[in-house]
C-alpha cells in the first residue's frame, strides 16, 4: 500500500483534504508567518509564491507521500498543513511533519489533525513506524507529538543554528502497537 490514495479526514475540529493550486496564497501568509519559519524552515530556505504554487498544484499526484491541508471545520478557513514523506516501503515507515499558522495554533486543531493523519498511516495504509524531527525550543510541537503517542529516541545536539544559538534536534516516533495500545494514539493531557 502506497499514498496513491488522497482522503478526506474529518475530526471534531478539523477537516484535513488534498490541497489545490488555490491554496497557494493562504500557505504563503502561514509559512512566512515568524513562528512557522523559525521552528520549520532552515535559515537558509527561499520560498516564491509561484514556487508554493507550483508545489501545492502538484502534491495530490505523488503516490509516496501524502500532503493534506488542515482546515478549521467549523469555518472552512487553511490554517496548516500535515504532510507525511520519506516513505520507505520495505520498512513500513515513514516520516511527519506539520505547520500551523497563527490562526490555527491554541485551539487544539495540530493536535487533532496529528492525530488524524498518523491514524490514517497506521489504520489504513498499514505503516509500522511514523518517526519525525522536532527542534528542542519548540514545547508547544513537542507537547502535541508526546499526546499523540510520538516517544523520544534520541537527540542531535546542536544540530542547528537558529538566529546565533545553537539548537538541539530531537528525534520522536510512534510504533503501529504503541499506537494501538493507546486508544489510537489519543492520549490525555497530563
Amino acid at each position: 500500500m502506497d499514498f496513491s490514495v488522497k482522503p478526506v479526514l474529518t475530526g471534531d475540529k478539523t477537516v484535513l483534504r488534498p490541497f489545490t493550486a488555490e491554496d497557494a496564497d493562504v500557505m504563503w501568509e502561514i509559512v512566512n508567518d515568524p513562528e512557522v519559519v523559525r521552528f520549520t524552515f532552515e535559515p537558509t530556505t527561499e520560498l516564491t509564491l509561484d514556487h508554493l504554487r507550483s508545489w501545492y498544484g502538484v502534491r495530490t499526484a505523488e503516490p509516496d507521500r501524502l500532503d493534506l491541508a488542515v482546515t478549521d471545520r467549523a469555518t472552512g478557513e487553511l490554517v496548516g498543513e500535515v504532510v507525511l514523506y520519506e516513505w520507505d516501503p520495505a520498512a513500513r515507515s515513514c516520516t511527519f511533519r506539520t505547520l500551523m499558522g497563527p490562526r490555527g495554533r491554541g485551539r487544539g486543531l495540530g493536535s487533532e489533525a496529528t492525530r488524524l493523519v498518523v491514524g490514517h498511516a497506521f489504520e489504513q495504509v498499514g505503516l509500522h513506524r511514523v518517526q519525525l524531527e522536532v527542534y528542542a525550543d519548540n514545547p508547544r510541537a513537542r507537547r502535541v507529538y508526546e499526546k499523540a503517542g510520538f516517544v523520544v529516541e534520541g537527540i542531535r545536539r546542536e544540530a542547528a543554528l537558529r538566529g546565533d544559538a545553537w539548537v538541539d534536534d530531537v528525534l520522536m516516533a510512534v510504533l503501529d502497537h504503541e499506537w494501538a495500545a493507546h486508544g489510537s494514539g489519543a492520549r490525555e493531557p497530563e
